[in-house]
This record gives C-alpha cells, structure tokens and sequence, in this order.
C-alpha cells in the first residue's frame, strides 16, 4: 500500500535523521577518539527540531509536498557536521540558529497558512524588500570586501537574504497581474519591440538596484542572483526572449562599470580569470579550494579525516565554513557524496518547479517557481565560485555554510513551497468543502 504524503516525508526524515546522527558521531570521534552521551544527544536533538517541523506541516498543510523538507533535513545536517569539523563553536552557533529558523518556519505556516494571502500586500512586501537593501547600503558593515551585513545588538545580520524572498513575492504578484500588458508592444526601440514604459519601468529599477549591489555593496553575487530572478520570472510571465536578452545585456553592462569603477570587484574579476600570478594574496583562497577538492578523490577521506583541511591546525582555505564549505565537503566526502550533495539540491530545485507547474493560479506558478530558481541559482552561483566555473562571490550555499540569516530565510522560503504545494494538491485533488475554503482564504 503507497504511503501518504505525511508518512514518506516522516521515513525520509527519519533516514536523514539516522545519516546526520552517523555523520556527527563520526566527526566527534575523530576529533576526540571516543564516542560519548553528548554526541548521540546533539543529533537526536536536531532529529527532533525537524519531527517538530513535521508535525506542523502534518496539522496545517496536509497535503504538501513530502519530500522537500526531508531534503532540506539532510543538507543541513551535512552542513552542521561539517562546520562542526571545522570550528566546533560555530556548530553551536549554527544549531541555535537553525532553532531560530525551525521558529520562523512555524511561525510563517501559522501566521500566513495560505501563500494567496501575500498577493494583496505585494507592493509593501517589495517595499520592504527595497528597504532592507537601502539599510545595507547605508549602514551595512563590509565584511571580506562586500557590504553585506547589519551588526545591532550584538547580531550580524544579512538583509539580502530576507529581501531575496519579499522581492520574489512582489514581482509573483506584479508580474502575474501584468503578464498580459507586459506582453503585448506598443513602441519600438532600435528596432525592439517594448511595451509601454510604466509596464517596463520595473526592469530598469532592477538594473539599478543591481549596479548599486555591485558598486555600493560590491555584492557580485547578489546582484547576479536578483537580477537572474527578475529575467526568469519576466520571461515566465510573457513568454518573451527580448526580456531575456535585454535582462542579460543590462547586467553585463553594470558588471563592465563595476569591473572598472570598483577594485573589489574588479580583483575578483582578475582572479577568475587567471589566480596564479596572486597564488599568495587574492588567489589564494580560490587555489587552495581547487586543491582541496581534487584530494578527495572519488571516495573522499571521510567525515573528521581530510587531512587538507588543516596546516598546523589552520584551516588550509581561509573561511572554509562559509563560502568554501563545499571544498571540505568534496575533499571528505569525494568526488561521490559531492556529487550526491548536488543532487539533493537538483532535486530540492526540481520539487520546487515541479509545484509551479501543477499550481492552479498564476501567482502561485511565479512565486513558487522564483523561490525555486531563486534557491537553485544561489546554490550554482556559489559552487560556481568555488570550481572557478564563475567569478568567485560571496554568498552562501542553503542550509550547508556557516551563517544565521541564510538558514533562517531559506527554512521561511521552504515553508512558502510547502504552503504553495499544499494549496496545489488540494484544489487538483481535495474535496468540494476543501476548495471552498481555499477560495474564501485567499
């Protein structure tokens, strides 16, 4: 007899469970060769913060999708065990803000319970989106060369994280009930057909908020991640490539001025290109990342045994929990689990498309689809980076590095799919009262 949704997403949970238990106490018995009560507690401790989780997915959206909180399980608890290998202070750290984002989680299911609800505020969702941008800008503490945190109260924080997500539910919501104005010309520049420009003004705020990223922020990544989000979401709505190609020449552009008009940019730049002339200054991490990966073989050293990752008990690649965890991963787990931790994020990207679309309405096709991409283009940008696929950023890969904001906003952006898959299967396969309901709410 096929399981429910509930019950398979509880068996995988429960496996992820069993793996990330195995993998801490193997890292905890490599760095204090014993095996000890408080091991075995830390993991059961993050099994039961996701058992949590289950039960409220289980009381309020029933019928969500069962296999991306599963996902989300295992890559936090690869990325858990191996910022434990790393720096066991920051593991703790890490755990007290994955319960943070469990809150948040519950928190955001309880409060909005129907993503629809969202669509009626997206102008002040985008606002604040916007706001907590400028706030970096103005206030933000450079951190590595990029502007990207706010430090109050004895907290750094990372807006852009949170803004990734209200951006995508403002465009989901302007793009859906603009498709068709924005898809129809009604003038022609240099022999490209527009439509008319308070439809098109959107898409030029988004380059500038892109060129402020990058010469203000000195955020590569992140501006390549908005402004990537923006295009994709454009050309679902309209079907048009000319939003595309346009997209694409705009980003370039103001990537060629912030190449020549701000230095931090333009080393990273230099480096992409060519690190072994700076093999000891700007190169240096790139390079030792490289190396650390191909020593992991196919099969890897081990949880707790890459002998790489440390030099005179040093971290060999400078802050190797956070832009470069993947490189600890690759070198401990080889070439097999580093290619298995791509294809849980694949498959979490997958789902998350998968449920735009089955969705029933438009909105929620363009939201669940830009948290999709949102979530898939910020795991390529970062792996990219770190295989010199791309210029190297410094964003973080969901739920693996090191770093409060990031888990916190993905967990939230984890429970709006599940809100949007929820609502899916209950209009394609719910009951009459059910439909209702859901039409009442949103």
């Amino acid at each position: 007899m096929a399981l429910s949704r509930r019950n398979t997403e509880l068996l995988f949970l429960v496996i992820a469970g069993a793996v990330s238990t195995m993998a801490y106490v193997s890292v905890y018995a490599g760095r204090y060769r014993e095996i000890n009560r408080v091991s075995l507690i830390y993991g059961l401790i993050f099994v039961a913060i996701f058992i949590v989780l289950h039960l409220v997915v289980r009381l309020v959206l029933p019928q969500a999708d069962p296999y991306l909180l599963p996902v989300t399980a295992l890559l936090a608890a690869v990325g858990l065990t191996e910022i434990f290998r790393i720096k066991p202070a920051l593991a703790l750290t890490q755990g007290q803000w994955l319960l943070v984002g469990a809150g948040l989680f519950v928190l955001t299911v309880l409060v909005v319970r129907d993503h629809m609800k969202l669509d009626r505020y997206r102008y002040l969702i985008g606002a604040v989106g916007l706001t907590l941008l400028v706030v970096t800008i103005a206030l933000g503490t450079t951190v590595n060369g990029s502007k990207l945190w706010i430090h109050a109260f004895g907290f750094s924080i990372q807006p852009s994280e949170f803004a990734k997500l209200a951006i995508v539910v403002f465009l989901a919501g302007y793009l859906d009930d603009k498709k068709v104005l924005l898809s129809v010309p009604t003038h022609h520049v240099l022999g490209v057909p527009l439509p008319a420009a308070k439809y098109f003004g959107p898409l030029l705020v988004m380059w500038v908020m892109s060129l402020a990223m990058l010469v203000f922020m000195k955020d590569f990544g992140m501006a390549l991640l908005f402004m990537s989000i923006f295009v994709g979401l454009m050309y679902m709505a309209t079907s048009r490539i000319v939003y595309v190609a346009l997209g694409g020449g705009l980003f370039a552009a103001a990537a060629a001025i912030a190449v020549v008009i701000v230095p931090h940019v333009n080393e990273r730049f230099t480096v992409w290109l060519n690190p072994w002339p700076h093999a000891s200054t700007s190169g240096y991490q790139l390079l030792q990342s490289l190396f650390t990966i191909a020593d992991g073989g196919i099969l890897g050293a081990g949880f707790g045994r890459g002998y790489l990752l440390y030099v005179n008990h040093q971290p060999v690649v400078p802050e190797l929990q956070t832009d470069f965890i993947f490189s600890a991963i690759a070198n401990e787990m080889g070439l097999v689990g580093a290619v298995g931790i791509i294809l849980l994020f694949l498959l979490f990207t997958w789902r998350g498309f998968r449920i735009a679309v089955w969705a029933p309405d438009g909105f929620s096709k363009l939201l669940a689809a830009g948290l999709a991409m949102a979530f898939g283009l910020q795991t390529f940008i970062i792996l990219g980076g770190v295989t010199r696929l791309i210029p190297l950023t410094g964003i973080t890969l969901p739920f693996v590095s090191y770093g409060g904001s990031s888990i916190t906003a993905n967990l939230m952006l984890v429970a709006l799919l599940l809100m949007v898959s929820h609502r899916t299967n209950v209009v394609r396969e719910g009951t009459d009262l059910e439909r209702r309901r859901l039409a009442e709410r949103g």
